[in-house]
């Protein structure tokens, strides 16, 4: 049975979707930020990073967010939640997942913690209004790109819709948030509707107001 350490609303997300959409058996490990048990030394066997979140599967032990999600596509190629190397989507499928993860989430994490990107105790506002123009421009790539489809890569899910769902859960109160742009929009409403990302937002206590 696969355990996820988690902490809700956090970068375990995507995985828990990941899980809950494979069926497959698994168990939520609750690793409490605000006691910081992320730093405590159990935890630092697991994933040295201190950071959430972790899977165990046996005796592999993985962190990174996108590539747990990737591990689980891969390990269940039934599922259809990546495409199978030297398919014709698999290019697109990896440009998302690396633009998701190095572009959208990165300014995102840097529009959530403008402090630690400048020296300058007045520096911090401006960091955040420039990264909250950045999130907003990757949206709009974003909304661009699902023109005329369903899902980020074609009309299949894939681990690239979970992912940007996540991100975009994180950025619903943005001062321009992802379901302000159209298609995007429609997406997540589209994705929210879903039974299963339902259920898994009720067990985080996660709000899908912003997309319904």
């Amino acid at each position: 049975m696969y355990r996820l350490f988690y902490y809700p609303r956090n970068a375990s997300l995507a995985p828990h979707f990941v899980l809950a959409h494979l069926g497959v058996p698994f168990s939520l490990e609750l690793v409490d930020r605000k006691a910081d048990a992320q730093k405590s030394a159990d935890y630092l066997k697991l994933n040295p990073a201190g950071r959430i979140p972790t899977l165990v599967d046996g005796k592999t032990v993985l962190f990174e967010s996108p590539a747990i999600c990737l591990y689980l596509a891969e390990r269940h190629m039934d599922a259809c939640l990546a495409p199978a190397p030297g398919s014709p989507h698999r290019a697109k499928f990896l440009q998302w997942l690396m633009y998701l993860t190095n572009t959208l989430q990165a300014d995102y994490m840097v529009y959530c913690y403008p402090e630690k990107h400048t020296q300058d105790p007045l520096g911090a506002k401006a960091v955040e209004a420039a990264h909250s123009d950045r999130v907003a421009a990757a949206f709009k790539i974003l909304d661009e790109a699902l023109e005329g489809q369903l899902y980020l890569v074609g009309n299949t899910v894939t681990i690239c819709d979970y992912f940007l769902l996540m991100l975009c859960i994180w950025a619903d109160d943005m001062p321009v948030p992802p379901q302000s742009f159209p298609r995007l929009g429609a997406y997540l409403k589209r994705l929210s509707a879903h039974k299963m990302v339902r259920q898994v937002c009720n067990t985080e206590g996660i709000s899908l107001a912003a997309f319904t």
